[in-house]
């Protein structure tokens, strides 16, 4: 994968996870509370979270001054 492949797919996570993040507030918001569907996207926002990390762990390096 190319570098501004990663970057297009950082891109593309980073607005799943925004989606997921107003998805879980609807969810809460809204009358009917579906604890169990909430918690799965809670699940797949820690994973978009955590692939999100790596992806910016490759991309920007560490500096050390």
């Amino acid at each position: 994968m190319t570098e501004d492949e990663m970057r297009k797919r950082l891109e593309a996570l980073r607005l799943e996870h925004r989606d997921l993040d107003a998805a879980i507030d609807a969810l809460s918001g809204a009358g009917t509370v579906d604890q169990l569907q909430i918690a799965r996207l809670k699940k797949r926002k820690l994973r978009l979270k955590d692939q999100i990390a790596m992806l910016e762990d490759y991309l920007i390096p560490d500096i050390i001054a």
